[in-house]
């Protein structure tokens, strides 16, 4: 369960950015593992994204099969439901296989400039 707390500084646009090289899943053809480095970036709005249930329920992918263009994107969908960000962009860059490496990035919301 993903937990959310105020954000403390509601008046400024501020960048936050929490990167993990943990992330794994299960490719949904070949049940083998894949294994990304996740990125999450975000302005907030009211909310900001507590870091222990982050990582938490992020493990929660590693037995599901998922492509990876669906996951960062129920990646993002889920995170933006519950934190409700000025702009949000996860980025999955998973590692090679088949000698094929694949970076997935999808956005909500518009950036504000200077941030």
């Amino acid at each position: 369960m993903l937990e959310t707390f105020p954000n403390p500084r509601p008046g400024r646009p501020y960048l936050v950015e929490s990167v993990t090289d943990e992330f794994t899943c299960v490719c949904p053809r070949t049940g083998q593992p894949d294994f990304a480095t996740l990125a999450i970036r975000y302005v907030p709005g009211e909310r900001c994204v507590e870091l222990k249930s982050l990582k938490l329920w992020l493990q929660g992918f590693r037995n599901e099969g998922h492509f990876h263009e669906d996951v960062v994107n129920r990646i993002l969908d889920t995170l933006v439901e519950h934190l409700d960000p000025v702009w949000m962009e996860v980025e999955g860059a998973f590692a090679r296989r088949g000698g094929i490496e694949t970076t997935v990035t999808a956005a909500h919301g518009r950036r504000p400039q200077g941030v």
